[in-house]
């Protein structure tokens, strides 16, 4: 009996270790993977500097929500403080102390807002480039404009930093679900639809105003546990009941037709500064889809 216990005390002894072992290589793996994104070949675009630009540039960050993750002001918040997994905060844009916007170049902005890659070569994480990977040439040089001229706010929230576990959570496991590994970096660039009340124009809104995010990739709604849950939009759902009058009046009053209020986490202020032509595009896309039952998950 003795000799059976001492061998079963070995082996588990053995297997703790190599559990050890293979958590530590998943670590640095993982912080290795975090640290130095994929080399990935950066599309410059030409960013102007008149004020109509610029004032695009404003109504664009509150339509990709951009205030939404990196504050009103843009000199960031922190996003996630979790002592399991570690802390990470949406950086402060402006060139203010702490903030990133007085060190990056024209190249370092594409390449965060349409790639997911930081200046310094790090993956960016949670920021949705998988969606503004979609930004046009025109569109993304107003964007950039806009960052450039957003005054100085002084605010140093510090580096990102994973606990041992989210180095493995984030660098390993959920590595897949970051935007520099689902982009087509070839394929990025170009110039979108023509600005119509259309589908194709309204597809466009939808990926650059990351809807996705909270309404899922299929706009059946999220059932996801880590994001806003946003409703079915396709005529599965209840804008199936919706008249493009109502469309209009939701996203600019932030009330439904039955007298609800959005969502607080749903951007519907950002929304409200679209033009009829491009929520009539939105309206069309949506009415365009297939019904699908909702996603979500109560």
């Amino acid at each position: 009996m003795n000799r059976i216990l001492k061998w079963i005390a070995i082996t588990l002894g053995v297997l703790i270790i190599l559990v050890a072992l293979t958590a530590v290589v998943l670590n640095r793996w993982g912080n290795s993977r975090l640290a130095a994104a994929p080399v990935v070949s950066i599309k410059m675009v030409e960013v102007p500097t008149d004020a109509a630009a610029i004032a695009q540039g404003q109504r664009l960050a509150a339509i990709s929500a951009c205030i939404e993750c990196h504050g009103a002001d843009l000199s960031g918040t922190v996003f996630l403080d979790e002592g399991a997994i570690g802390y990470i905060p949406a950086p402060n844009l402006t060139s203010g102390q702490g903030g990133i916007g007085g060190a990056y170049s024209n190249a370092n902005w594409a390449g965060a807002i349409r790639h997911g890659v930081a200046a310094d070569g790090r993956t960016l994480v949670i920021m949705p480039s998988y969606h503004y990977a979609n930004y046009s040439d025109s569109d993304l040089g107003a964007l950039i404009a806009y960052l450039k001229s957003v005054p100085p706010v002084d605010n140093d929230l510090g580096p990102r930093k994973l606990s041992f576990t989210g180095a493995i959570i984030f660098g390993v496991l959920a590595y897949g679900d970051w935007a520099v590994s689902q982009i087509d970096h070839a394929a990025v660039g170009g110039e979108g639809p023509a600005a119509a009340p259309s589908p194709q124009y309204g597809e466009y809104l939808v990926a650059t105003a990351s809807c996705g995010s909270c309404h899922g990739e299929d706009l059946a709604g999220n059932p996801g546990n880590d994001s806003p849950k946003g409703p079915n939009l396709t005529p599965g759902g209840e804008l199936a009941t919706w008249t493009e009058a109502d469309f209009f009046t939701a996203l600019r009053t932030g009330q439904t037709p039955d007298g609800r209020e959005l969502s607080a986490e749903m951007p519907w202020r950002g929304y409200a500064q679209m033009t009829d032509t491009e929520l009539g595009a939105l309206w069309a896309y949506l009415q365009s889809l297939a019904p699908k039952a909702s996603a979500l998950v109560e």
